[in-house]
């Protein structure tokens, strides 16, 4: 069933100082929607509004879940999380002290997936390999990629419908870019996700995205439907690919 997600006029604020300025955006079954933006434009915040981390001052929230309208703005991230929403947070957010299977035990907070945690916990080693191997390691002994892994096996251990994925590529080498961004690519196509992903690399956000936006100061400044519309935007030469 349907899994979609539905942001209209949304604004946010962290006391008197606006982030977000009255954002629309749209995020279909099945989609993978890139928001662009660079640093200080209001992506993450964006994400933490959806997530319930910030309470927006006006605008509304929703996501459709199996069908299901659900009023997201009031909720506790917990309530979000339990809807079958995930988030891959940006700097991965691990427990560094603990191994690489207590990080993902962690990860089945919802009620369907503590129901399920045997088999999700062997898909999610069925997914990344890697983890399987450094299940008993520390996670803070770990590389960037590997924890940058490890964060998105923690998120399918959610069982999630919807995927949030903020700025995965901070912080890694090109070549664990490359493949971070090819992970979530399989995560959804594999596991028929709906997701959402905040990004600044450009180049290795529209290898994956079906369309996209760019958010400017808070703004959406321009919406891409399709990968080729926003390769072809002035905006996105101007901001990213220095033409």
């Amino acid at each position: 069933m349907a899994n979609k997600l539905t942001l209209a006029g949304v604004h946010a604020a962290y006391g008197a100082v606006r982030v977000i300025d009255d954002v629309s955006l749209n995020i279909g079954a099945g989609e993978t929607v890139v928001l662009l933006g660079t640093n200080g434009n209001g992506k993450s915040t964006l994400i933490k509004c959806i997530m319930g981390m910030v309470r927006p001052n006006a605008g509304s929230i929703i996501a459709e879940i199996d069908g299901v309208n659900h009023d997201l703005v009031g909720r506790t991230t917990e309530q979000i999380v339990d809807l079958g929403i995930a988030l891959v947070p940006e700097g991965r957010r691990l427990f560094p002290k603990l191994t690489v299977e207590e990080n993902l035990l962690l990860g089945a907070f919802r009620r369907t997936a503590r129901a399920e945690l045997a088999r999700n916990l062997e898909v999610c080693f069925e997914t990344f390999p890697r983890l399987a191997e450094r299940r008993s390691q520390l996670a803070g002994s770990m590389s960037g990629g590997e924890q940058q892994m490890l964060a998105l096996g923690r998120a399918l251990m959610l069982a999630p419908k919807i995927l949030l994925v903020d700025e995965p590529s901070v912080g890694l080498a090109p070549i664990l870019v490359s493949r971070t961004i090819e992970a979530i690519a399989h995560m959804k196509e594999r596991y028929k996700l709906t997701v959402l992903m905040a990004e600044q690399n450009f180049t290795q956000a529209i290898r994956i995205a079906d369309r996209g936006y760019v958010i400017v100061h808070g703004k959406i400044a321009f919406e891409g439907g399709s990968a080729e519309a926003l390769n072809n935007n002035d905006l996105i030469k101007k901001f990213y690919l220095g033409l």
